[in-house]
């Protein structure tokens, strides 16, 4: 069965799956953020560091197309990705990591940038974008018409529409919810939020088009398989200091844990 699963993920491009966030719901952290990263163990991949082109900006990177899926600079200025699963995926000319790596290289306010953004939704696969900077988050798609600004709440974003109720998603949503009532939220206990391997019942599961054993592999929050999987954990954290706490928790094949990374930046360290 597995292998009959890999041979279906062929074709299959995904950027980062699953990112729960707390907005402006907790006292001292205005942000507090946690994401899976599931793509191929054979896509080259660097884990998290300050990037050599561009010193502000702290991230993984897909040594592939060059972009990321997450990303914050020194300033706060912060992205993510996912794409949008819709069955087969047809060839895009530009890659969606793209879209994270310019919005951190560029000075462009968050609703222009957006809106560039939406212009140029054709030239990509589906995607979902989060940007975010000082006391404002953005979220645009281009599988919906307008960019809009996020209420304070907890959100969750996998691969379909902001706040879409998939099992996976509603899970993190309460598991986040749990972990900020704390005073002072731990970096690690937040993987937890996304360590859920088992898959959800086959009535619950949504239907995307990739069909049903495909659709089991990738309901819970952190995936498995002997191709495809969660190759990393993320928490991102913004204390209303300024201070930033970045964690990348990396995975190898088979969901066995890597090299654990861990960075704080404080406020003026720019």
């Amino acid at each position: 069965m597995q292998g009959i699963i890999a041979c279906r993920l062929v074709g299959y491009n995904n950027a980062m799956c699953l990112i729960v966030l707390a907005w402006q719901s907790h006292p001292d952290y205005p942000l507090i953020l946690v994401a899976n990263r599931d793509e191929y163990y054979r896509r080259p991949t660097a884990d998290a560091q300050f990037w050599a082109d561009d010193s502000r900006i702290l991230g993984g990177r897909d040594l592939q197309a060059g972009g990321t899926w997450l990303g914050v600079r020194k300033d706060g200025r912060w992205a993510a990705v996912t794409n949008y699963r819709e069955g087969a995926t047809a060839t895009a000319p530009r890659s969606r990591g793209e879209l994270t790596s310019a919005f951190l290289k560029t000075e462009q306010p968050l609703t222009e940038y957006a809106t560039s953004v939406m212009r140029e939704g054709p030239r990509y696969g589906g995607f979902n974008l989060l940007l975010g900077e000082d006391d404002q988050l953005l979220y645009c798609s281009n599988r919906q018409p307008n960019p809009h600004h996020l209420q304070a709440g907890i959100h969750s974003l996998s691969n379909h529409l902001l706040d879409t109720p998939w099992p996976k998603a509603q899970h993190a949503r309460e598991a986040l919810a749990k972990q900020i009532c704390a005073v002072e939220p731990d970096p690690v206990e937040l993987l937890a939020c996304l360590q859920r391997d088992e898959p959800y019942p086959d009535e619950l599961l949504p239907n995307t088009g990739v069909g049903i054993e495909l659709e089991r592999l990738l309901s819970p929050p952190f995936i498995r398989s002997e191709s495809y999987g969660t190759r990393c954990s993320t928490v991102l954290m913004k204390h209303r200091s300024g201070r930033i706490r970045f964690l990348e928790q990396g995975y190898q094949q088979g969901g066995t844990p890597g090299e654990r990374r861990e960075f704080v930046i404080e406020q003026g360290n720019q």
